[in-house]
């Protein structure tokens, strides 16, 4: 395994606890939330077991069958995926790793826009911002009257900050189009 992705820690975390099948895997990263900061598709899951399992970092601890339903493989992280995970975890909290949003380049490109354009698919940016940011909220709360560990809610709190740090540059960014004080050159092109 080259590296260890967002995914495939995620599922060495979870296997942390315990032995689990891939559904089973899916089913708690939705419950926990973990699904806001880890891209996890059916597909991509499967596939990052099947690699894990290939690496030597999880193994095939049962096979069970529930009535008509596919078998299930449950899974356990091995020694070696437990001091991968950590090497990787220490290695992500520790460096920073250029990231490219796709927003950074629409605003280092905004200028391309009418001044209106720009503000007014910012405004919508809000809107959506703001929503997002709500729900955020109501997952949080959720999360926290099921009585989870603090360390368990880390994640949420920084995807929330990042949200209104977000929202809080954008409303800004508006407010300077709307007023003049940010000019945007392509603002006189139609």
């Amino acid at each position: 395994m080259r590296t260890l992705t967002a995914l495939g820690l995620a599922v060495l975390r979870e296997l942390t606890d315990r032995p689990q099948h891939a559904y089973e895997l899916h089913q708690r990263m939705r419950e926990q939330g973990l699904d806001q900061i880890v891209k996890v598709t059916h597909g991509a899951l499967y596939n990052t077991v099947d690699s894990l399992a290939k690496a030597g970092l999880i193994e095939q601890v049962e096979t069970t069958r529930d009535g008509r339903r596919p078998e299930r493989t449950v899974y356990s992280i091995t020694a070696a995926g437990s001091e991968l995970a950590r090497d990787r975890l220490r290695e992500l909290m520790a460096t920073l790793t250029p990231e490219y949003p796709a927003y950074c380049a629409a605003l280092a490109f905004m200028s391309l826009l009418t001044a209106e354009d720009a503000a007014s698919r910012l405004e919508r940016r809000c809107v959506l911002l703001e929503g997002r940011l709500a729900a955020s909220q109501a997952e949080y709360d959720a999360l926290t009257g099921r009585e989870m560990p603090r360390v368990a809610l880390v994640e949420t709190r920084h995807l929330r900050a990042h949200l209104r740090a977000d929202l809080d540059l954008t409303r800004a960014l508006v407010d300077e189009i709307r007023s003049g004080r940010l000019e945007l050159s392509g603002s006189t092109t139609p």
